[in-house]
């Protein structure tokens, strides 16, 4: 069974309006979907407790905080064991930089998302941390000119 089937209106409303801005009032989430505050409260405190919302935090901006660079890197592994995949992972989130990573099926083995500040320190970032990662083999990178549809929200 999916989840989601447990959800009804108000909660899907409460969704979208709390991302789209986490810091709204209770007051006027009830107002939004019709219940009272106190309703709208225990509903929140429901979603949270049931694993729908996981986390509430501001979203910044890249370039004033010096990470106006988005990368991409394929990244392919000498050889695919658990206890490489474990000691990859591992590695991986202790990088600051990286800001996704992903395990993927296809022509390589991870999708990492990261966040740099120029260009001119990639190569720096690449030789620092992606290539010192537990069995990495072979990288491409691609490197963001636009964001077409940054954070986007996720469908309620």
């Amino acid at each position: 069974m999916n989840p989601a089937d447990d959800l009804d209106n108000i909660d899907r409303s409460l969704l979208r309006l709390l991302q789209e801005d986490g810091r709204r009032t209770t007051l006027d989430l009830a107002t939004r979907v019709g219940l009272s505050p106190t309703g709208a409260s225990q509903r929140v405190k429901r979603l949270f407790r049931d694993g729908f919302i996981t986390a509430v935090r501001a979203v910044l901006d890249p370039r004033k905080i010096g990470r106006g660079t988005l990368v991409f890197i394929e990244v392919r592994l000498d050889h695919t064991a658990p206890h490489i995949f474990d000691r990859f992972a591992e590695a991986v989130t202790k990088a600051p930089e990286v800001l996704e990573c992903h395990m993927v099926v296809g022509g390589f083995d991870y999708l990492v998302k990261a966040r740099i500040s120029e260009m001119a320190a990639y190569q720096d970032f690449l030789k620092r941390v992606i290539l010192p990662l537990p069995g990495v083999k072979e990288t491409h990178t691609y490197a963001s000119i636009g964001e077409v549809k940054p954070d986007a929200l996720l469908p309620v």
